[in-house]
């Protein structure tokens, strides 16, 4: 039978080789998201057999990946422990069936390929493991998130038709440089460790609370590409993507539900269209790629109700820097502005504070020649600065890129609206190399 939202009701202990694949079961028809409600005989029709899309999913299964899944399901118990949990990675509640043809299809239903996987992913995650997957976000960055997404915006927002997570990203605007001021890329790592396993984990867990049948473990993203340049494409942007990346693909297997690659740049086209050569049809046909925004907003409406897709991204729901905020900011934050200072000599960088707001001025570096740090008064030289000449340098060596940075606090109280407040810094360094500081500006409630 069929519930009301269209997945199948099939409990997941009923998952007998002829339900495996789509066989005796009273329900005709396919959900609207393309999972199993059971077809009345062992034919189907042929655009069924040709859909990428159903391919590996329950009710969908050969002969021959039915006789694999129960193999696999068998391998799964006897083993136990750890391997167990690595499959089960976002706890039991997936339920059986949807985990295991989740790693299944990563492998194409070949058992030893699939095992192998497992075995590693195991290793893998076996560190995160035993930091609990770094609950703290900001222990394992080493820096409050909002001052990390205020370099690299992301955010879950709401939910798709078919109930899984919406996530958007924001690459386009990534700085690298602001980023490698406050944490490295160990911290990076173990905040998405953090990410996948409490918040996105959380989310699919909840969800399934919420409705017992939602069955897809599994995210729509929206990629974002807006302000993106060539010059973003470094080696060390392509690292933290990649590094990542890695860890979702052997520990996170068959997670993306449906990407949309929006306001990409003429370059990315071309790049776009060689890499699609290289992916098979069925991750190919999750991937759309669409630069007009009345395309895309269409597109993304067609796949999320307007309430929960953001209002600056066509929807009706919160606006993502409002989201970011809400998930982000702790205590009296308010709203917060950073700004990247390339001192060769001296640098500014100005801020205006509203009446019955407070502000409060940190600096993030690497630099172990340092820098001094005055706040003054952007409108009148006469006033008296509220501090004056503050040293800040980099308390370690600055080689080792995994070094955690230096944080310093340069307002020894905050600074009270209305002002407008110019943070002047003076390098202690040499003037023939360049030294970056992060400015953050983090305005407070009183």
């Amino acid at each position: 039978m069929a519930t009301s939202n269209g997945t199948s009701s099939i409990p997941d202990s009923d998952w007998s080789k002829d339900r495996l694949m789509g066989k005796s079961v009273s329900f005709k028809g396919i959900s609207k998201d393309g999972d199993a409600v059971g077809r009345p005989s062992t034919t189907s029709s042929s655009k069924e057999k040709m859909d990428p899309m159903l391919w590996g999913r329950p009710g969908h299964l050969t002969e021959e990946e039915a006789e694999t899944f129960f193999k696999f399901k068998s391998e799964v118990e006897g083993r136990g422990g750890d391997f167990k949990a690595t499959v089960y990675c976002f706890g039991e509640e997936e339920g059986e069936v949807w985990a295991l043809t989740r790693w299944l299809r990563a492998r194409k239903y070949v058992l030893e390929d699939v095992v192998k996987m497992v075995e590693e992913a195991t290793l893998c995650r076996a560190d995160a493991k035993a930091a609990d997957f770094y609950p703290d976000p900001k222990a394992a960055l080493g820096c409050d998130m909002s001052v990390y997404f205020a370099q690299y915006p992301q955010l879950y927002s709401g939910f798709a038709k078919n109930g899984c997570p919406l996530f958007i990203s924001k690459p386009g605007v990534l700085n690298v440089d602001a980023v490698e001021c406050v944490t490295t890329l160990t911290g990076i790592l173990k905040f998405h460790w953090y990410i996948m396993m409490h918040d996105f984990g959380g989310r699919l867990r909840d969800q399934k609370k919420n409705d017992p049948h939602f069955k897809k473990f599994e995210c729509v993203c929206v990629l974002d590409l807006s302000n993106l340049t060539m010059s973003q494409l470094s080696q060390r942007a392509l690292t933290i993507i990649k590094e990542q990346s890695a860890i979702d693909s052997l520990c996170f297997p068959e997670t993306m539900n449906k990407m949309y690659i929006i306001n990409g740049p003429r370059f990315f086209g071309a790049t776009w269209s060689l890499i699609k050569g290289w992916l098979d049809p069925r991750t190919a046909n999750k991937i759309e790629v669409i630069s007009s925004r009345k395309a895309w907003e269409k597109a993304l409406l067609d796949y999320v109700d307007e309430e929960h897709l953001p209002m600056d991204y066509g929807g009706k729901g919160p606006n993502t820097q409002d989201t970011i905020e809400k998930e982000a900011f702790t205590g009296k934050l308010k709203r917060m502005h950073t700004e990247v200072l390339y001192l060769r000599g001296s640098g500014s960088a100005k801020y205006d504070v509203m009446p019955g707001e407070e502000l409060e001025v940190s600096i993030f570096t690497r630099s172990v020649a340092g820098a001094k740090f005055t706040l003054q008064d952007a409108t009148s030289k006469a006033a008296a600065p509220w501090v004056s000449d503050v040293p800040v340098t980099h308390s370690g060596n600055g080689d080792d890129p995994e070094e955690s940075p230096t944080h310093k606090v340069i307002t020894t109280t905050n600074i009270k609206g209305p002002a407008s407040i110019k943070v002047k810094a003076e390098s202690i360094g040499s003037r023939w190399s360049t030294q970056n500081f992060l400015v953050v500006f983090s305005v407070m409630n009183p």
